[in-house]
């Protein structure tokens, strides 16, 4: 079966400071349809870096990235956001939620800006099923001031799922939570692979990493499958 995606030897040095630091240094990666990947390391050990050139927001220095079978590693801007919207969900730390817009609205958002103009009662549909995965239809009319940090991060996670994309790229999605908070939104990014998506998760928490299917290491700018002690 061909991977969702495959990074090999990818390398990037951070060169806005006095001294230029490579801070990925040859990572590989193979995500395959389903899978749940976890992405541990210290701080500033180039977790999010590497989340962010998996999503096509930077670009690599040296290596290949293939999506499917494509090689998209010097792929332009424009091609980019074209496929930055169709194959990839994203959650953050930060909800990033319209807090004058209702649950179901601001899930909307992602059709809107990711697939045009879609016919009302299709929109809603889809809308709706995506609330659901998350566990939280029934609040869909609510606004975000009405509702939990947990509630927040789950609709940021249907606003994540609604345009049905491939790969789910998380970074730190529970920094902003409590403990059993965080443990509920782990499990519901964790369930979005059950219908086949693949999820990247990036997190300092090894409670949350273990409940993956794969857990990463980041470390001197390489992934390695084991623990290691900083």
């Amino acid at each position: 079966m061909t991977p969702l995606l495959t990074l090999t030897g990818i390398t990037k040095t951070l060169k806005g400071q006095e001294q230029p630091r490579t801070i990925l240094a040859g990572v590989d990666l193979t995500v395959h349809s389903g899978d749940s990947v976890a992405i541990l390391g210290r701080s500033g050990s180039g977790k999010s870096t590497l989340l962010s050139l998996i999503g096509l927001f930077d670009r690599p220095d040296e290596g290949s990235y293939l999506l499917g079978e494509r090689d998209i590693t010097r792929i332009p801007e424009r091609k980019a956001a074209a496929l930055r919207s169709a194959e990839f969900g994203f959650v953050f730390q930060r909800f990033f939620l319209l807090k004058h817009l209702t649950a179901a609205q601001n899930v909307a958002m992602a059709l809107v800006n990711g697939q045009g103009w879609l016919p009302r009662r299709k929109r809603k549909a889809k809308v709706m099923a995506a609330l659901d995965r998350v566990g939280i239809a029934h609040l869909a009319k609510h606004k975000p001031p009405r509702l939990s940090g947990g509630e927040q991060q789950r609709v940021a996670i249907a606003r994540a799922l609604v345009r049905e994309p491939h790969i789910i790229l998380a970074d730190e999605p529970t920094g902003a939570l409590d403990t059993e908070t965080g443990n509920l939104v782990v499990e519901a990014l964790r369930q979005t692979t059950d219908q086949g998506c693949a999820l990247v998760l990036v997190t300092h928490d090894q409670d949350h990493a273990a409940k993956m299917g794969r857990t990463l290491h980041l470390t001197d700018g390489r992934l390695a499958p084991r623990r290691v002690t900083a």
